[in-house]
Order: structure tokens, then C-alpha cells, then sequence
């Protein structure tokens, strides 16, 4: 027996299984983003093409039941004896989980998970960019690896007037010049400390919300998936500690 979801018309739920969240959804949709065949071999019958469709078409049914149908349908596609149908599903399939994504991104108001994948720089480059372009007064690095590559790249996206503090530790030799210039040519201005006692990686915006990088910041997703992940109910214990580090770290000239 089904049943109309309240908030979807479109969408039939078993009563008897708990309905997944926005935020679940799009964890998972994300994550199968980051884990999809290469395109050159999706074609191919083989478990592991099987298994990601199978999975893709499962979120897409719960994402909404209507868009499923045409959903399987694509999947059906893909592997058609003509080369061209199956190039046109394998599109459409892509066209429809980024539309979930995008979809559940602008109706979730809890914690942001990004999953980037390998090779996706620019994704992460544009991820995090959004993120820190929102800080009005107050923007916190920490990264054992700031460095010039990550002061060119990030730095000059910040809104000017707020007050930039960098934490680092391993390369401050690079990072120094590249901030001295940028300071000299926008008028930011920027602190730089260091501290031995760093391992991962984060971002804290105007003191009120984080984010964790599953990679370094000047090389997200170029050897490796990472994820952008909010911290939320972590947060005042993550903001504690790393502003416990700033206040003991040395500073840098």
C-alpha cells in the first residue's frame, strides 16, 4: 500500500519505511556524482554499471516517483544497440541526477555536504569560492599547507574589508610573499600564523559557521575525491579549539 507524499504529490512512499531527508538525499546523490563509470565504459554489462544504475534510479525514485519513469527509461537506454541512443541516455541520466542535485540543494536548509571527484579542480575551486565569498568580517583558514598557490587562488575572492587570518605550518616560505603582495595590491588585510599542532584542514565564515575540506585547500580533488562538509553541531567545540590554536600560534611577519 502507497501513499502520497504531503510535500510531493508526485511522489508514492511505503508507509512503512521512514522517509529519507533532503539532506540525506543529497549526501547520496552527491556521492553518486562522484562515484559514476567512466563514461567510455557505462555501456558495458558488468556488476559495477549495474549496481551505480541500479543505485542512481533508486534515488531518483525517491527523489520524485514521476521523474522516475522517465528515469528507467534512460537506464533502459543505455545499453541500445545503436551507439548514438545510448549516448543520448547516458546524457539525460547525467542531466537529471545533477537536476536532483541542484533541486534538493535549494530546499535543504541543514549542513552542505559537496562531494567532489577526482580530477573535478574547478568544481572545488567553485564550491569553496561561494562559500568564502559569503564572509561579511571574519575569515579563518587552517591548513598545515597554505601556501602562494592557495593565497592566488582563494585570496582575491574575498569581500574587501573583512579580516582575513591565515594558520598554517609547513610552507610558510611561499605563503608570505604571495600575501605581502596581495595586501600591497587590494588593500586586504590579512594575519598569518603558524602552529605544529594542525592536521586538517577547515574554514570558519565570520566566526558562525565551518566547513571541513577532506583535502588540502590549494589542491582539492586534483589527486584524489574529497568532500566540503559543514560542521554543524560540532561547531562551537571546532570553533573553540581552532581559535585556541590562533591565539597560541606565531605569528608571521
Amino acid at each position: 500500500m502507497t501513499r502520497p507524499n504531503s510535500t510531493n504529490p508526485y511522489s508514492y512512499t511505503n508507509p512503512n519505511m521512514p522517509k529519507l531527508t533532503n539532506e540525506q538525499l543529497l549526501a547520496e546523490v552527491e556521492d553518486i556524482l562522484r562515484t559514476m563509470p567512466p563514461r567510455a565504459t557505462i555501456r558495458h554489462e558488468i556488476p559495477e554499471n549495474y549496481a551505480w544504475l541500479g543505485r542512481a534510479a533508486a534515488l531518483v525514485s525517491e527523489w520524485n516517483t514521476a521523474k522516475a519513469i522517465a528515469f528507467d527509461g534512460l537506464v533502459s537506454t543505455v545499453h541500445a544497440t545503436r551507439a548514438i541512443d545510448a549516448g543520448q541516455a547516458v546524457n539525460g541520466i547525467m542531466t537529471m541526477l545533477h537536476q536532483v542535485r541542484h533541486s534538493l540543494r535549494l530546499n535543504t536548509v541543514g549542513p552542505l555536504s559537496v562531494a567532489v571527484s577526482q580530477g573535478a579542480v574547478f568544481d572545488y575551486f567553485d564550491e569553496l569560492r561561494k562559500v568564502i565569498e559569503g564572509a561579511k568580517l571574519d575569515l579563518l583558514f587552517v591548513d598545515p599547507f597554505l601556501d602562494a598557490e592557495f593565497a592566488s587562488r582563494y585570496l582575491p575572492n574575498i569581500t574587501s574589508g573583512v579580516f582575513v587570518r591565515l594558520l598554517g605550518r609547513d610552507r610558510m616560505s611561499t605563503l608570505l610573499p604571495a600575501v605581502h603582495l596581495l595586501r600591497q595590491q587590494t588593500g586586504l588585510t590579512i594575519e598569518v600564523r603558524s602552529s605544529t599542532a594542525l592536521h586538517d584542514r577547515f574554514v570558519f565564515i565570520d566566526k558562525s559557521m565551518c566547513f571541513q575540506s577532506g583535502a588540502s585547500f590549494k589542491d582539492g580533488a586534483k589527486k584524489s575525491p574529497t568532500t566540503l562538509t559543514q560542521i554543524s553541531d560540532a561547531f562551537p567545540a571546532m570553533q573553540s579549539t581552532y581559535e585556541s590554536l590562533w591565539v597560541a600560534g606565531t605569528p608571521q611577519v
